[in-house]
C-alpha cells in the first residue's frame, strides 16, 4: 500500500505528513588490528566494510577511550562493541592478552532480559572466540555456576549486577578481574530514579574491577540521547568520547501524525468532549495495512490496549478475508518465553503481517523486513518515538511511521505542532546521582562489598562524605583503620530497589484460589487497590475485599460490577528549602525541596453505562509523606486580582497545573505518572497564588529541575495547548487529568489561559528544549 493512499483515505484525520529522504552511506575499511577471524565472521554476514561512524568509534575504543555511540536505529552499533571485545577474546585464546593470571572477559549490560537474549543469539557465530552466557533471574543454579566458571562474555542487566554479582564479587572474580570491556547498551533508558541507581551500580562495578586489577573500557550505545558525552559521563562517572555522525544508509520514510475524530453527534463545544479511542483507530489502520500486504508493528502502551488493537484488526479482517485473521497477533510482557520466541520467529519469517505490542518488543528483538510502525499515543519522549519508528525500513525498503494521538494534552499538542516533534533533537535524559535516597543505599552496598575509604568519595560524588557520615551515625557503617565497614547481617544491596521507589510492591491475591494475580507499586496502591476498588488484570475484572497495609496484600475476587471506581485524595505541600528563584516581573519561578503529604480519603463509583456517579465511599487510610524536589511558580496578589475574579482563581490554577503536568514530558524524559502537582490560591509558605509540580520519588528524580530550567518554554507550550483545544470548558485533550485526586474539580479552562498569560507577561525568551 502506498502511504499516499492511506493519507487520502483518512485525510481528515491526518494533521501532518512529512517525508524523510533516503540517505547514502559513508564507507570506511576495516582497521588492521581487528582479528582476522572476527572480521571473517562479519564478512560471512555480508559486512565487508564499515560505516564511517563505526570506523570512528572502533578507533576510540581500540585506543582505550570510553566511548558513547549515539547514531540511528539499525546503524550497526553492536559491531562497535562486539568487534573490539571479540578481538581481545581471540587474543586471549592464544595467551597474548592475559591480565595477570586472568584471561580477558567482557560484560554486556542491557535494560531488559529480551535484549540480552537477542545479543546472545547474535553471538552464535562467535563461538571460536566467545563463550557467552546470560545471567539473570531466569537462570538455574547450574547455568549460573557455568557462567561463573567458564563464560568470557557475560550478558546481564543492572538488576542482576546490583543484587547478585557485585554482592558476591569474590565468586565472580575470574570474570570481573579479566574485564577488558563493559558495554552499556540502549543507555538512554537509564533516566530518572532508575538512571540514578544505575549510575551508582556502575561506580560500584568500577570499584570492584579495580580491586581485582581490571580497568575496562566502557562502551555505551543509544540511538537517541541528547548531549551523549554529558549523559554518558554522568552515568559512568568517566570522561567519555561521543560518536554521533551517523554514516549508515537508510531508505525514505513517510511520517504521518493522526488525530482520531470526535465521536459523531458530539458537539465539540460541550464539556468533556470525547474523541474516538486511539486503540480503535489503530486497529482499523492495522487492518488496512495488513490487507495491503504491509508488514506492520503497532506499539501500544498497555497490555490491554495491545490486545484490543489486535482484536479489532482480527475482527475486521474476519469480515474481509478470514485467512488473514491468523496473521495478526499480540506480543506483550507476561507471555511465556516459548510463546514470545514463536511470535518473534513468525514476525521475522514474514508469516505474521501484523503485530500489536507493548514496549516489551521495543528493545526485545532485532526485526528486519517491517514496512510500517503505528505508535498508539506519544510514547513519552521523541527518543522513544524515533526508536519505535526505526523498527520499520530495516531491509532497505521505504517505510511508514504513524503516530495516533490519544485524548491527552501532549498528544493533542504534538499532532497540531509537528515542529515540536519532528526534526528536533531528542530530549535531555534527566537523572540525579546525588539524590540522597539513592546514594545512601549504594554507599552501604559498596561498603559491604569492599570497605569504603575517603579515596572512594570522589567516585560517588560530592555528597558521598555526607552520606557515609549519616550511615555511620545510624549505626549501619562502622569506621576502622581500613575504612568504613557494613555492620548488619542483611545484604546492603537489598536497601535499593533500582526499578522503583517507595517500598515493596503490594501483592494482589485471589481470595478464592489463593493465586497471586499481580502486583502494584507501593506508591499507587492506596489509590488502586483500596477496599472496594475495581481492579482489572489482563481483561479480568476483580473487586478488592481487603487491603492489608501491614503485609502489603490486597485480597480480591472475580466480579462483574456495573461501575468503575476512582480514588479521591487530599494533598498538602510545604516548602522545605528554596534552592533557586528567578523573578519574572509580578511572577516568580522557583525550585527546591518540598514535603508532600497525600491521603486517599474516599472513592467514587461511576456507572459503566454512562449514567454518572453512583455514590462516594469514605476510606480510612493513612497519610503518606514524601520529601522530594519541586518547581513552583507564583503570581503576586495584585496581578491575580487584576486578572480574574476571586472565585475563578482555584479552578484556573488547577487547570493550568493539570495541563503543565501533561506537557512536561515534551521537555523532560518523564511520564505524567512520574510527577504530581498541587495548586492553591493562597499558599502559606509563599503568601500568594502558587502552582507546584513535583517529582513523585523520594529525593527527586530531576524532572522538576528540568522544568525549572525550561520554564518559559514549558509554560508557553502549556498556554498554547489549552488555547488551541477545540472544547469549550475543558476536556482530556487539555486540562482534564486521569490521575486527579479531586475528580477534576474545579477546572476553569478560560481562566487558566488568562492566568498563564499573566505568568508569562515578563517571562524570558524561551529556553532551549534539548
Amino acid at each position: 500500500m502506498d502511504p499516499a493512499d492511506l493519507v487520502l483515505r483518512y485525510g481528515d484525520r491526518v494533521t501532518h505528513v512529512e517525508q524523510v529522504p533516503a540517505r547514502e552511506a559513508v564507507v570506511e575499511p576495516w582497521p588492521a588490528w581487528v582479528d582476522p577471524g572476527v572480521r571473517a565472521m562479519y564478512e560471512a554476514e555480508g559486512i565487508t566494510a564499515l560505516w564511517g561512524h563505526q570506523a570512528e568509534a572502533l578507533h576510540h575504543v581500540h585506543a582505550g577511550r570510553h566511548t558513547v555511540v549515539s547514531t540511528g536505529t539499525a546503524s550497526g552499533k553492536s559491531l562497535v562493541f562486539q568487534a573490539p571485545a571479540l578481538t581481545d577474546l581471540a587474543a586471549g585464546r592464544t595467551g597474548s592478552a592475559l591480565r595477570g593470571n586472568r584471561m580477558p572477559t567482557v560484560l554486556y549490560l542491557a535494560p531488559t532480559k529480551a535484549l540480552a537474549a537477542d545479543q546472545l543469539r547474535r553471538l552464535r557465530g562467535a563461538s571460536a572466540f566467545a563463550r557467552p552466557a546470560t545471567v539473570d533471574g531466569d537462570n538455574s543454579r547450574e547455568e549460573r555456576a557455568w557462567a561463573r566458571d567458564h563464560a568470557n562474555y557475560l550478558l546481564t542487566n543492572p538488576d542482576t549486577l546490583h543484587h547478585s554479582i557485585l554482592p558476591a564479587h569474590a565468586r565472580w572474580a575470574r570474570v570481573l578481574g579479566g574485564l577488558t570491556h563493559v558495554v552499556v547498551d540502549e543507555c538512554h533508558h537509564y533516566r530518572g530514579v532508575f538512571g540514578a541507581h544505575v549510575a551508582h551500580v556502575l561506580r560500584r562495578l568500577r570499584r570492584v574491577c579495580a580491586h581485582y586489577g581490571a580497568d575496562p573500557t566502557f562502551v555505551l550505545s543509544s540511538a537517541t540521547v541528547a548531549d551523549p558525552e554529558v549523559f554518558a559521563g554522568r552515568l559512568t562517572g568517566l570522561d567519555v568520547v561521543p560518536v554521533t555522525d551517523d554514516a549508515s544508509p537508510h531508505a525514505a520514510r513517510t511520517i504521518a501524525l493522526w488525530e482520531p475524530p470526535i465521536i459523531p453527534g458530539v458537539d465539540p463545544a460541550t464539556p468533556g468532549v470525547v474523541r474516538r479511542s486511539a486503540t480503535s483507530e489503530a486497529g482499523e489502520l492495522l487492518t488496512d495495512l495488513v490487507i495491503g500486504g504491509v508488514r506492520t508493528l503497532a506499539f501500544v502502551r498497555s497490555r490491554r490496549g495491545a490486545e484490543a488493537v489486535a482484536a479489532t484488526a482480527q475482527r475486521r479482517l474476519g469480515e474481509v478475508d478470514p485467512e488473514l485473521v491468523g496473521r495478526v497477533a499480540t506480543y506483550r510482557g507476561g507471555y511465556l518465553p516459548e510463546e514470545r520466541r514463536e511470535l518473534e520467529q513468525r514476525l521475522r519469517s514474514g508469516d505474521l503481517l501484523g503485530l500489536a505490542s507493548t514496549n516489551a518488543l521495543e528493545l526485545g528483538i532485532d526485526v528486519a523486513g517491517l514496512d510500517a510502525v503505528i505508535t498508539v499515543g506519544f510514547p513519552g519522549t521523541r527518543a522513544a518515538l524515533q526508536q519505535q519508528f526505526g523498527r520499520a525500513g530495516r531491509s532497505g525498503r521505504d517505510s511508514l511511521g504513524i503516530l495516533v494521538a490519544r485524548d491527552e494534552p501532549i498528544d493533542t499538542y504534538l499532532v497540531h505542532h509537528p515542529e515540536a516533534l519532528l526534526g528536533r533533537a531528542v530530549e535531555a535524559s534527566v537523572f540525579d546521582p546525588d539524590n540522597p535516597y539513592v546514594l545512601g543505599p549504594h554507599l552501604a552496598a559498596a561498603a559491604q562489598e569492599i570497605p569504603l575509604t575517603e579515596t572512594d568519595f570522589e567516585m560517588f560524588g560530592p555528597r558521598a562524605a555526607e552520606g557515609v557520615a549519616a550511615l555511620e551515625a545510624a549505626g549501619w557503617l562502622r569506621r576502622r583503620a581500613a575504612g568504613w565497614f557494613w555492620t548488619k547481617r542483611e545484604r546492603a544491596s537489598d536497601l535499593a530497589d533500582i526499578r522503583s521507589s517507595g517500598g515493596a510492591p503490594v501483592q494482589i491475591v485471589d481470595g478464592v484460589t489463593g493465586r497471586l494475580i499481580g502486583t502494584v507499586d507501593a506508591g499507587s496502591a492506596d489509590s488502586t487497590v483500596h477496599e472496594g476498588a475495581v481492579y482489572i488484570h489482563q481483561g479480568d475484572v476483580h473487586v478488592v475485599d481487603e487491603y492489608d497495609l501491614a503485609h502489603g496484600v490486597a485480597m480480591v475476587h472475580r466480579d462483574a460490577p456495573e461501575y468503575t471506581t476512582s480514588a479521591r485524595s487530599v494533598t498538602e505541600i510545604a516548602v522545605l528549602e528554596t534552592e533557586r528563584t528567578e523573578q519574572w516581573g509580578a511572577a516568580a519561578m522557583s525550585f527546591g525541596s518540598v514535603e508532600v503529604v497525600n491521603q486517599v480519603v474516599s472513592y467514587l463509583k461511576r456507572s459503566t453505562s454512562g449514567s454518572g456517579v453512583l455514590g462516594e465511599e469514605v476510606l480510612e487510610l493513612p497519610a503518606r509523606a514524601l520529601q522530594t524536589k519541586a518547581v513552583w511558580w507564583t503570581l503576586d496578589a495584585e496581578t491575580v486580582a487584576a486578572t480574574m475574579e476571586h472565585d475563578d482563581v482555584p479552578g484556573s490554577a488547577h487547570a493550568a497545573e493539570h495541563a503543565a503536568i501533561g506537557l512536561l514530558p515534551l521537555l523532560a524524559t518523564c511520564d505524567r505518572w512520574d510527577i504530581g502537582g498541587v495548586s492553591t490560591a493562597l499558599h502559606p509558605d509563599t503568601g500568594t497564588l502558587t502552582v507546584f509540580v513535583y517529582d513523585g520519588y523520594p529525593g527527586g528524580a530531576g524532572f522538576a529541575e528540568r522544568g525549572y530550567e525550561v520554564a518559559a518554554t514549558w509554560l508557553r507550550v502549556t498556554r498554547d495547548a489549552i488555547a488551541a483545544c477545540a472544547c469549550r470548558d475543558g476536556c482530556p485533550s487539555c486540562v482534564y487529568s486521569p490521575k486527579c485526586g479531586n475528580g477534576n474539580e474545579p477546572l476553569d479552562k478560560a481562566g487558566a489561559i488568562r492566568l498563564l498569560d499573566a505568568f508569562l507577561a515578563d517571562a524570558p525568551a524561551a529556553a532551549p528544549t534539548t
